[in-house]
């Protein structure tokens, strides 16, 4: 991208800004960047064009290599625009951590793991989630130690969802997370795995605050769109999901 071309997109979006006091949010999720796989390059470039901020909803590495976090950091220097975003499962598969999220950050990436941050006047606030099921069908903290232990992994990651929300203070707030938050985004998944895609206790939390949107993605077969019980729009933006754009990423306006 060239800097006339940058700065070109960058006045566009500060006019749209200006004439309907809206942000353009670009979200995606899935990327599974490989060592030896396709550019996100254009992509992003793209984005910061049509966006004037891009959520990311984890899995954004295919094995969590440090190398494959790398591939990515070098894509999003195409990418002009405030990042967000959260780390998915699959970014914890080699143990590696703590070398993916610093690369992330280094990039530019604002990763939340239960904190929040405010962006041109959203407020956005991000976990990973975990799994446990839906409405009641969740799984409750009953039995073997390692069913207890997995309930309380998914307990702690709704506290802090709720910590992060607590800390916005703007009047819009976006919520950024892996897993779903309910059942209607994961249809058209197999059945057997619904528990293992999210947990409705995240949505629990979610109602408690006035959240005008929900971004997850992990649901590659998933369904786009739907609503918490207290009525907070939920989008599930895996790159795999059709989506109105007709292209790997959702574009939302708060």
């Amino acid at each position: 991208m060239t800097k006339a071309t940058e700065a070109k997109g960058e006045a566009a979006r500060t006019e749209a800004k200006k004439a309907n006091g809206k942000l353009r949010i670009a979200a995606m999720g899935d990327l599974h960047v490989k060592e030896h796989g396709e550019t996100f390059r254009d992509l992003f470039s793209e984005i910061s064009q049509v966006a004037d901020i891009l959520v990311l909803t984890g899995d954004l590495t295919h094995l969590g290599k440090p190398r494959e976090a790398e591939i990515l950091a070098a894509d999003l220097r195409s990418c002009s625009i405030p990042m967000v975003g959260v780390l998915g499962n699959h970014d914890y598969e080699c143990g590696h951590v703590e070398e993916v999220t610093s690369i992330l950050k280094d990039a530019g990436v604002q990763l939340l793991e239960g904190q929040a941050v405010e962006i041109d006047g959203v407020g956005f606030a991000g976990v990973k989630g975990f799994a446990g099921g839906f409405g009641r069908h969740m799984l409750g903290s009953f039995g073997e130690p390692a069913i207890k232990a997995m309930v309380a992994e998914s307990v702690e990651e709704t506290m802090r969802l709720e910590n992060a929300l607590r800390q916005v203070r703007s009047e819009r707030a976006m919520v950024v997370l892996h897993y779903a938050p309910i059942v209607e985004t994961v249809q058209g998944e197999p059945m057997e795995i619904y528990p293992f895609l999210g947990s409705s206790r995240l949505a629990e939390t979610i109602d408690r605050f006035p959240v005008k949107a929900v971004v997850h993605g992990h649901a590659h077969r998933g369904t786009y769109s739907g609503k918490t019980p207290g009525g907070a729009p939920v989008y599930n933006v895996a790159s795999h999901i059709e989506k109105p754009t007709g292209r790997p990423y959702a574009l939302l306006e708060l």
